[in-house]
């Protein structure tokens, strides 16, 4: 499946929101001995990740730090390429995947009707997630959340100069100067282009950010590498978690938050019905929504999270000091955004 059909398949996901639970979500399970020696014989699990590859292969090596003798693969792609690996590989019956994990929550929804994920509820789910961040009939769980933001290079525009808000990037001053990822491939960007396109700066914003001959890359992580690299000097969307690191790494780089509000993209995650690995997906699957794995993504990943005992680093911005803008899974239209983003910027 590819084009058209995966964003056709998008779009008949999203009316499944509406649709009524399958069944009762499973009892809460913890990381027992039993699981644990079931997925140390099993050997292996495979993990589909959107998060940026530097970022899951960190949370990937802590998990076999914990649990000797178990190898996590991670398989990192942009969110629509994922879905569209899934798609062809349970449309031919080839199970790869152990765990799924993508940043477009429609996804998910797609899956589910499907009858491709295993209900399963760790622990930490259970007792702190919040009901609107989990599946009711317990076969996903929202895993992260990060924000797409403006951001500029510190070197190469200073503070009194930088854009500080959407309607700001529409300043012909940064004609040629801007990048930005692609709805596409990337399902951050599907999201922040829905949140943004719905809210009062509406599809007119995107028509005059066409104008400015911007840089159009594939994923939400390309952005800030290319301010990093000083190929550009203002991102006009991108992913936050990427700004974090390169900022505490000594890069000149800075985000912003502009007032007309930051879209706030929410990655889910799910155990595959057919996973080749069972209880070292279930293992897995469990371990990501520890503390210990959350606190790991904030800390090293710059990731949101919906774990309440987990501290963000000192100098970023807290959410509740940011206008946040949500996307509607149930309005997202994915084919016509990609229609309309491309006429304004091009495949």
């Amino acid at each position: 499946m590819s084009g058209k059909p995966v964003l056709a398949a998008l779009a008949a996901a999203a009316a499944l929101l509406a649709a009524p639970a399958f069944a009762q979500a499973p009892a809460p399970y913890d990381a027992t001995p039993q699981l644990v020696a079931a997925a140390q014989k099993e050997g292996k699990v495979v993990w589909y990740s959107a998060t940026d590859v530097a970022v899951a292969e960190k949370l990937a090596r802590a998990f076999e730090a914990k649990y000797p003798g178990i190898k996590v693969q991670v398989e990192r792609s942009g969110a629509e390429r994922i879905f569209q690996r899934i798609n062809q590989e349970y449309g031919s019956r080839i199970y790869t995947a152990d765990v799924v994990e993508t940043s477009d929550e429609v996804h998910f929804l797609y899956f589910k009707k499907q009858g491709w994920l295993q209900a399963a509820v760790p622990t930490d789910v259970a007792k702190f997630w919040p009901k609107d961040e989990k599946d009711p009939d317990g076969q996903f769980a929202a895993y992260r959340a990060h924000l797409s933001v403006i951001a500029y290079n510190t070197k190469l525009v200073p503070k009194e100069q930088a854009p500080k808000s959407h309607a700001d990037l529409l300043d012909p001053k940064w004609n040629g100067k801007m990048v930005k990822a692609h709805p596409g491939y990337s399902g951050t960007i599907m999201t922040g282009t829905q949140a943004l396109s719905t809210s009062p700066l509406g599809w007119k914003y995107f028509e005059a950010l066409g104008k400015q001959k911007v840089m159009q890359v594939q994923s939400s992580t390309e952005p800030p590498k290319k301010l990093a690299a000083g190929e550009r000097a203002v991102m006009a969307d991108g992913n936050e978690y990427n700004v974090f690191l390169l900022k505490e790494s000594g890069v000149p780089i800075e985000p912003v938050y502009a007032p007309e509000g930051t879209p706030l993209v929410v990655g889910n995650a799910a155990v595959l019905k057919n996973a080749p690995n069972p209880n070292g997906a279930k293992l897995f699957y469990h371990f990501m929504f520890t503390r210990e794995a959350q606190q790991l993504n904030s800390d090293v990943g710059g990731l949101r999270s919906f774990h309440p005992e987990v501290k963000e680093k000192a100098g970023r911005t807290p959410l509740s000091q940011i206008k946040l803008l949500h996307s509607d899974p149930e309005k997202l239209d994915p084919e016509n955004i990609k229609k309309k983003y491309e006429e304004f910027f091009g495949t």
